[in-house]
């Protein structure tokens, strides 16, 4: 529930100058002019489940960008059962907008691709949490090889063999010379992922969808204080989530959704990083830079 320091889920990804919004709560978009995070750049939104406290915020959000003059249609991915309440919100409140809502039903059984760029990709996977809900993983691709000045008038490089080396693959001359990727070439950057865990139980599967994760954001509702209600409720427990990190190779650990039974941010930490050192309570208004 919402309480004075904090509202119900929403995050804001910058991935280069593209903006993704993921979920949708009730006071998400005053955050995001409080924060003077620009509604324009918005390059879709991926809503995890049906949930209100994932989702009442959607609706305020649309109109605003009615209101604001969006014109560029806003691609929009949620489980399948989104459909019949952004048809009802379309039929009651659309009139007046000018913008395009592409609406795409998740319907995964494993991890898929959901979307790709230029330079980035989103899978989904299915969670844990008693109602269809989707994890999503969003991951930079793989760059091309900057091929080095100074190589490329040392070896008297063609386009042809450039674009090899672009590749990574190392180039095989007529007359047997062989010039290796790694001497005239280098790889720019290591690629980096973020996931983003909603409302779920930790459950065996989960690991491989998190695995090698740069940073992490995994629901944290119940302390062991208060393991009991987990299963019954389908959530997650601090030491789980750590455990999972730690065992899928995650960089960072980002950690929210906190039960109204427990507002000490500080316990779901400590608990955490008893398991996994690199955890990190979240408040609202946080950035964290998603680095290797």
């Amino acid at each position: 529930m919402p309480a004075g320091d904090s509202l119900s889920s929403a995050q804001v990804l910058q991935v280069y100058e593209r903006l993704f919004l993921i979920d949708c709560a009730e006071g998400a978009q005053n955050r995001m002019v409080a924060l003077r995070i620009p509604f324009s750049r918005l390059d879709g939104i991926f809503i995890s489940h049906i949930h209100g406290d994932h989702l009442f915020g959607l609706f305020g959000l649309l109109s605003t960008l009615g209101m604001t003059g969006r014109t560029a249609p806003l691609p929009i991915w949620g489980p399948s059962n989104m459909g019949p309440i952004l048809k009802f919100f379309l039929s009651y409140y659309g009139e007046g907008l000018r913008f395009e809502i592409l609406f795409t039903p998740l319907k995964c059984s494993g991890m898929e691709e959901i979307w790709r760029g230029k330079r980035m990709r989103v899978l989904a996977f299915p969670l844990r949490h008693g109602i269809e809900t989707y994890g999503f993983r969003f991951e930079e691709l793989q760059p091309l090889w900057n091929v080095h000045k100074d190589a490329i008038a040392r070896y008297g490089l063609n386009l042809t063999e450039i674009g090899t080396l672009k590749r990574g693959e190392d180039v095989f001359r007529e007359d047997g010379a062989i010039i290796p990727a790694a001497e005239a070439a280098y790889v720019p950057y290591e690629p980096r992922a973020y996931v983003y865990c909603s409302d779920t139980e930790v459950f065996e599967e989960e690991k491989d969808y998190v695995r090698g994760a740069d940073v992490l954001y995994h629901e944290t509702t119940y302390t062991e204080q208060s393991a009991d209600k987990a299963e019954l409720y389908h959530h997650a427990v601090t030491s789980q989530v750590a455990a999972l990190a730690r065992d899928a190779g995650v960089g960072r650990l980002l950690i929210g959704h906190y039960s109204s039974r427990c507002r000490e941010r500080s316990v779901y930490e400590a608990e955490c990083r008893a398991v996994f050192p690199e955890t990190y309570a979240c408040n609202d208004g946080d950035v964290f830079e998603i680095s290797k």
